[in-house]
C-alpha cells in the first residue's frame, strides 16, 4: 500500500480491475474536494460506471445520476449527463499540470458546471491545465485505471465498486 501522509485527504476507490489511491488536493480545490468526499460518504459514487473511456487521454466517471448501476435512474445510454442532487460547484482552476494520475473534474463549456462527475488522465494533458479543476493524484494503482474498457460509451463498462475515505476504510 501507498504511503499514505493524510488519512482524512486520501481516496481509496475500488474498482473493478483493483484498487486505486487518491491523494486528495484540499490546498488547491477546497470546494471541489469537500464535494468528492461529502459524495464519498454518502456511497454516491459506489457502483457508478466509467462510461467515457478515451485512449491515451482519459477516464471518466462519477455520474451518480445515470451512471449507478442498481440506482433508480440508471441508464446506460445517459451516463454522463448527469451528476448529482447537489448544486454545481464554483471553478477552482490552478497552475497544477494535468499530468498521468491526475484526478480533475469534468464540466460542461460553463466553467461553473462541475458537479459529479471525474476523470483521471492517462497520460499528460497539458492542454487542460487551468481550465478544469484538478483536486487529486493516484499515487497507487493506475495500472488498474490503464485497464478500464475504452469507449464512448463504453461497452459493458468497468465500475467503482467502492470509494472511501482512508480514514474510514
Amino acid at each position: 500500500m501507498a504511503e499514505i501522509k493524510d488519512p482524512e485527504n486520501t481516496i481509496i476507490m475500488e474498482t473493478t480491475k483493483g484498487q486505486v489511491v487518491i491523494e486528495l488536493k484540499p490546498d488547491l480545490a477546497p470546494g471541489h474536494v469537500a464535494r468528492i468526499k461529502e459524495l464519498v460518504a454518502e456511497r454516491a459514487y459506489d457502483g457508478v460506471v466509467f462510461h467515457r473511456v478515451i485512449e491515451d487521454f482519459m477516464a471518466q466517471t462519477g455520474d451518480v445520476q445515470f451512471g449507478k448501476q442498481g440506482g433508480k435512474d440508471f441508464n446506460p445510454a445517459r451516463a454522463g449527463m448527469g451528476g448529482s442532487s447537489k448544486p454545481d460547484l464554483k471553478a477552482e482552476f490552478s497552475a497544477t499540470s494535468h499530468v498521468r494520475g491526475t484526478c480533475s473534474m469534468a464540466r460542461s463549456q460553463m466553467p461553473n458546471s462541475a458537479n459529479s462527475q471525474f476523470f483521471i488522465c492517462f497520460t499528460d494533458s497539458p492542454w487542460l491545465n487551468k481550465q478544469y479543476t484538478v483536486w487529486g493524484q493516484v499515487i497507487e494503482g493506475m495500472e488498474n485505471i490503464d485497464n478500464i474498457k475504452r469507449g464512448e460509451p463504453v461497452k459493458d463498462p468497468d465500475s467503482i465498486v467502492s470509494m472511501k475515505i482512508a480514514a474510514n476504510a
